[in-house]
């Protein structure tokens, strides 16, 4: 019973020695992260001062060719495809047959209409050669004289429904999709296959309300498409009259492709020059939380990242103008935004 008492006060002693050294640990441990939390409350971040410079009235934007012409060849009657005369990326001139229909069922609808208006008007002239001898009446005579009319209005209808079973393109250009195969049953106004035209392109941008009203329809442009990072020269053939929901102006700037350097749904940069500067006030674009059109920044004071909203003004590629809400300066983060909540302290690094 001793033994048993000595070893029990032994366990005891055992267990109370682990839950201090525990214990120890964990306040050690807490110490240490509280030490290392705030060492690391700082976030590190890079600045740029909001600068007053000279920009040039010059801007830049960007945009995606779109091709002079896309249309889909369709067929005028319907029925089935028993020929296709062209294949994806096949050239294609305006008037050319690129597909047939067949017309047996058609020259047989054709063929039964012209039959009934035939037995129809046989009919009339004998119904006018009884009426003259009174072997009929006059409403008899009416009523074949309105088969006659009801029998060339369904020959006409046929004649219009068989039309030319030959598809032929109105447009010249390459052929980009095909829509149907031959054996396929196609309806009157199906499309067959698409033709896109891409001998000049469009490059579509959109400019901001500020800044359209310098531009002007036959107006000269650099073009610096991305794939080829060759300027090329285009000029402006549309400016749209009223505005997107986004206050943009969509505009058109046609440029030559006759070599077929360029494809559609290419990007470009659009450069519109100007020789004319103005003092504006700027930051990076970098400096902006999300997109532009957020119109937030975080700004540097005392330590402390204050996130602020601002007005923007043009944007110049690189370097947005700043119409309210900073000063020349004021130190914007562009660099670590992301890692940032408003008031959060900051660490400027180079």
């Amino acid at each position: 019973m001793k033994k048993t008492i000595i070893t029990i006060i032994t366990l005891v002693a055992v267990a109370t020695a682990f839950y201090f050294i525990l214990k120890s640990n964990k306040e050690k441990n807490e110490e240490e992260v509280a030490i290392v939390a705030q060492t690391n409350s700082e976030v590190a971040v890079r600045v740029s001062a909001v600068q007053n410079e000279e920009i040039s009235e010059g801007f830049s934007v960007n945009g995606s060719f779109i091709p002079k012409t896309t249309a889909e060849i369709s067929a005028e009657v319907g029925g089935q495809l028993i020929a296709l005369k062209v294949k994806e990326g096949s050239v294609v001139k305006a008037g050319q047959v690129i597909a047939q229909i067949a017309q047996d069922k058609m020259d047989i609808s054709v063929s039964n209409a012209k039959a009934n208006l035939d037995n129809a008007i046989l009919t009339l002239e004998r119904y006018e050669a009884a009426h003259k001898t009174g072997g009929i009446t006059t409403a008899q005579l009416d009523q074949a004289k309105l088969q006659v009319e009801n029998a060339k209005a369904q020959y006409e209808s046929a004649k219009l429904n068989s039309g030319d079973t030959r598809v032929i393109t109105k447009v010249s250009g390459v052929v980009n999709d095909k829509k149907v195969e031959v054996g396929a049953v196609v309806n009157p106004g199906a499309p067959i296959v698409e033709v896109v035209d891409i001998s000049s392109l469009k490059l579509r941008v959109e400019v901001d309300e500020v800044l359209v009203s310098r531009l002007a329809v036959g107006q000269q442009v650099t073009l610096v498409p991305r794939a080829t990072n060759e300027e090329v020269t285009g000029t402006i053939s549309f400016i749209a009259p009223a505005s997107n929901g986004a206050l943009k102006f969509p505009v058109e700037i046609t440029v030559d492709n006759s070599e077929s350097k360029l494809r559609a749904g290419m990007y470009a940069t659009a450069k519109f020059a100007s020789e004319e500067t103005q003092a504006r006030l700027t930051i990076p674009r970098a400096a902006f939380v999300g997109s532009v059109s957020n119109n937030e920044v975080f700004v540097v004071k005392n330590g402390v990242a204050q996130l602020t909203k601002i007005k923007s003004g043009v944007n110049y590629g690189e370097k947005v103008e700043v119409v309210a809400g900073l000063k020349a300066g004021d130190q914007v983060v562009t660099s670590g935004q992301i890692n940032l909540t408003d008031e959060a302290k900051v660490r400027i690094i180079k």
